[in-house]
């Protein structure tokens, strides 16, 4: 099922791609009494290469499509993205990403920080990610869980949605 009829069309899918996971390590703010849900740091990245490894990759230029599949590893930097898949559309005429689906285990790190999900979808245009299914922020010692992750990366904020659960620790007297 490997279509690439036009190696440029494919380089300018990865180079959206790597648009987009450039975004996806900006810092984001809870929306709940502007208390800080900073994630990782994206100072550096930009001039870091970018490495994908997967089990296979199938590329449809008639559907407008990229899967990477099997152990799917995105990092650039500090950051890494890994799942079982990721689904990347495309507009083919304009070689510009839309969106980029990962799915099944899903583990966004950057540095010490790292949130999990069953999946995510990252809107491009609208500058959104939606993290669902079991979403569990981890920064150091503080934790965060519900059901979906809300980020939007045009004004910096994110909000936990659905049944969300988190230990708040008081601290000890000295």
């Amino acid at each position: 099922m490997i279509q690439i009829n036009r190696y440029v069309t494919l380089k300018h899918v990865l180079l959206g791609l790597t648009a987009g996971f450039l975004m996806l390590s900006m810092p984001m703010t809870a929306m709940a009494d502007s208390a800080s849900l900073g994630f990782g740091s994206s100072d550096g990245i930009s001039e870091a290469r970018i490495e994908i490894t997967s089990e296979s990759l199938a590329v449809s230029e008639t559907e407008g499509t990229v899967l990477f599949s099997g152990d799917v590893v995105i990092s650039q930097g500090e950051i890494e993205l890994s799942a079982t898949k990721v689904m990347v559309t495309y507009n083919n005429e304009t070689a510009t990403i839309i969106t980029i689906n990962a799915s099944d285990g899903v583990r966004l790190i950057s540095g010490s920080d790292a949130v999990e999900a069953d999946g995510a979808q990252y809107d491009v245009q609208a500058g959104t990610v939606l993290m669902s299914g079991n979403v569990v922020l981890v920064q150091g010692a503080f934790a965060l869980s519900a059901k979906q992750m809300s980020i939007d990366l045009n004004d910096g904020t994110a909000q936990m949605i659905g049944r969300v659960k988190t230990i708040l620790q008081p601290k000890k007297k000295l």
